[in-house]
């Protein structure tokens, strides 16, 4: 196979990549240089894992997510479809961890239990984030860079701080949602116009919006997530 992205029918794998041969890889799917899949791993098409990054054994992965360089993805997180992983993010898997049990004795991959993050749709974790496991990340939440994430975090939410706190929303562009003048509980994409309504802690998307009809008229595709429809 030539250098380079690959035809959508097939996937690309750098050669100083190692993907595990039980690994499913999706078409059109590109795995850089020194970056690692595990056995069991599944990705979805048109994702991209960069260079010295690190896929899990059993990790699943959506559609078109991308998966920066040097970040460590661990087993048994599952990331939806349209996830943004940055660079050197971390997602963890135990809640105890330790290098001996009790006695001493090396602990061994069967002496502990573990634990997963979920990613939800859209959602993106900026550079250096830490997830604690077990967490989850809502559809199109934003996680700051360096944050790290000890309890799950709400749909559309950005989330910043150590520990991290929620300190706005954004819509599906990224953007920081700004005040609607239309009513306390409303916020609008300062970028695609969309609206969001609050309630009690929750925001939820516009009639509107995304799902059904965008901001200019145009027709929107309701969700169809690869990875949700099998694990929910």
């Amino acid at each position: 196979m030539t250098p380079g992205f690959a035809p959508a029918t097939e996937h690309f794998v750098a050669a100083s990549a190692d993907v595990d041969e039980r690994a499913v890889i999706g078409a059109g799917s590109a795995i850089w240089h020194l970056a690692q899949v595990r056995e069991g791993a599944v990705l979805g098409p048109d994702c991209i894992v960069g260079r010295g990054a690190y896929v899990g054994s059993g990790v699943r992965v959506g559609a078109r997510v991308k998966i920066q360089n040097y970040a460590l993805v661990y087993e048994p997180a599952v990331l939806e479809d349209g996830v943004f992983v940055g660079p050197a993010v971390v997602l963890t898997n135990d809640q105890y961890p330790r290098s001996v049990d009790p006695s001493g004795a090396l602990k061994r991959s069967d002496d502990w239990d573990a634990v997963g993050v979920t990613v939800r749709e859209g959602a993106s974790l900026g550079a250096r984030a830490v997830c604690v496991a077990p967490v989850t990340i809502g559809r199109w939440a934003m996680v700051a860079a360096g944050a790290v994430v000890t309890r799950d975090v709400p749909d559309f939410a950005l989330v910043a701080g150590v520990p991290a706190k929620r300190v706005g929303w954004v819509g599906r562009a990224g953007v920081r949602l700004e005040a609607d003048g239309d009513g306390p509980d409303r916020w609008r994409c300062p970028q695609t116009g969309e609206v969001y309504v609050e309630a009690e802690g929750i925001l939820r998307e516009g009639r509107n919006n995304a799902v059904g009809v965008g901001p200019t008229g145009e027709a929107r595709g309701g969700r169809n997530n690869t990875v949700e429809s099998e694990t929910r």
